[in-house]
């Protein structure tokens, strides 16, 4: 027999299903992140830039280390290599005589003198009588020169460096020296006085330059070196100058008076003679000069 189905008569609400409220819209995570950022920024600002000037600091010093590139390691012979490029093509160092003649110019002048009327002094074709050579030793228009340069003439003219001439008279002398010294009647606006050095100490082969106007040509410069000491120079057989330096740098008339200098410019003698043993007046390899010491002396300077 088949059970009929029971039905209940109460009434019993519906159940299985829960009701829920609906949730706004999730804000955007980056709003969310910038809201978190500004808190935390309040809060703790200082720290913020600091860090920040750390990681700033970091990346700069990783930067330069990146682009900086590693330092090369020379080898003896590169170095070696350097050196001798750099020996190779660095300027020439001066000659000793351009030092000297730079050092010694602005000192050094011309003498002019005009042969007597009266035919007393040597003829005119003997150049070094009538042009001559001096050098400025005091800053009131001191020169000394050559007794055989200012003596035979009537009339002194001096020509500076820089062109400025002046008429100058003989104002003391040293015959055994063949020694003058002479004074211009006019100074220029700027004078320079020579550095006179003692001959102590020199000996052969020490370099030396004469500067003057060889037959009238000039100023000139030759170098050569000191070929002997305490030499007399002797003519037709008699000794007329003692003590003299010895040289070898060309002179020829015109550089009588002239100075003799070392290296440094500096003044060791006055040139005086050449030797040739033929009767020609021009150098064959033998000069003379007479040591500053005994210039000095003639001019009534300390002679050192």
């Amino acid at each position: 027999m088949k059970k009929r189905a029971l039905y209940s008569g109460s009434v019993r609400p519906a159940s299985g299903y829960t009701v829920l409220t609906p949730l706004p819209p999730e804000e955007p995570m980056r709003r969310i992140v910038r809201k978190w950022w500004q808190g935390f920024q309040s809060r703790h600002e200082k720290a913020v830039q600091f860090a920040f000037s750390g990681l700033f600091a970091v990346f700069a010093v990783a930067a330069y280390a990146w682009m900086t590139p590693e330092p090369q390691h020379l080898s003896q012979r590169d170095i070696n290599g350097a050196v001798l490029y750099t020996l190779e093509h660095r300027p020439p160092a001066p000659s000793m005589g351009a030092v000297a003649y730079d050092t010694i110019i602005r000192s050094v002048v011309r003498v002019d003198g005009d042969v007597r009327a009266d035919g007393a002094a040597t003829d005119i074709a003997r150049v070094d009588e009538t042009i001559g050579t001096g050098v400025l030793i005091n800053e009131d228009g001191t020169i000394l020169t050559n007794l055989h340069v200012a003596a035979a003439a009537e009339h002194l003219m001096v020509t500076f460096w820089d062109g400025f001439t002046s008429p100058a008279v003989i104002i003391g002398a040293q015959p055994q020296d063949d020694l003058a010294v002479i004074k211009v009647l006019n100074l220029p606006e700027e004078l320079f006085p020579a550095t006179l050095t003692s001959t102590r100490g020199l000996r052969p082969g020490d370099e030396v330059a004469a500067v003057g106007f060889p037959f009238g040509i000039g100023p000139s410069v030759s170098t050569g070196v000191v070929s002997g000491l305490r030499r007399d120079y002797v003519q037709n057989g008699e000794v007329k100058l003692r003590n003299l330096i010895q040289f070898d740098a060309a002179a020829n008339p015109g550089n009588s008076g002239g100075p003799l200098v070392n290296r440094n410019g500096e003044v060791l003698g006055i040139v005086t003679a050449i030797l040739n043993p033929t009767t020609e007046r021009f150098f064959v390899g033998i000069g003379f000069a007479v040591p500053i010491e005994n210039a000095a002396g003639a001019a009534g300077l300390s002679p050192f």
